[in-house]
Parts: C-alpha cells; structure tokens; sequence
C-alpha cells in the first residue's frame, strides 16, 4: 500500500499541486512499519490555501488515495513560525 500511495502522490498528486497558485513545494512521509503517511505541502500564503481548498482541489486529490486509505484523513493548517 505505501508504495502505491508513493507513486500516486509522484505521478499525480505533485504535477496538480504543482499547477496551483502559491504552491511552493511538497512532501510525503511513510512509516513502512505502521503504514502511515503525512503530506506536507509548504504555500505563499493562506489566501491561497483557502481559494484552493474552496476550488475541491483536496478531496480531489485524497479520493485519488481511497484503495490506498485505512482510516480517514485528517487535514489542519500550520503556519512556518521558524526555520533551521
């Protein structure tokens, strides 16, 4: 499942973001022992986030990952308070 879940946020999810306004880069980090994953995805700014997130563009892509999902996702938004 992980391996799956990898390729489908390479080959799909990442060209997607990659087209949106304020996208500025991408993660996706697995536990293979747990079979867990985060994405972590870094904007401009949180206008931009919103009028993403308002366009369907996330459950867009997590319905992309639903062979792949065990439990359902939970999605909160940070804010880059420091740097290192």
């Amino acid at each position: 499942m992980i391996d799956e879940a990898v390729r489908i946020y390479k080959e799909n999810v990442t060209p997607a973001r990659q087209a949106k306004k304020g996208s500025r880069t991408g993660y996706f980090l697995t536990d293979r022992k747990t079979g867990k994953g985060i994405a972590i995805t870094l904007w401009d700014n949180e206008e931009d986030i919103i009028a993403t997130e308002e366009s369907g563009f996330f459950q867009e892509q997590l319905a992309k990952f639903n062979d792949c999902l065990t439990a359902s996702p939970v999605r909160e938004i940070y804010e880059v308070s420091a740097q290192g």
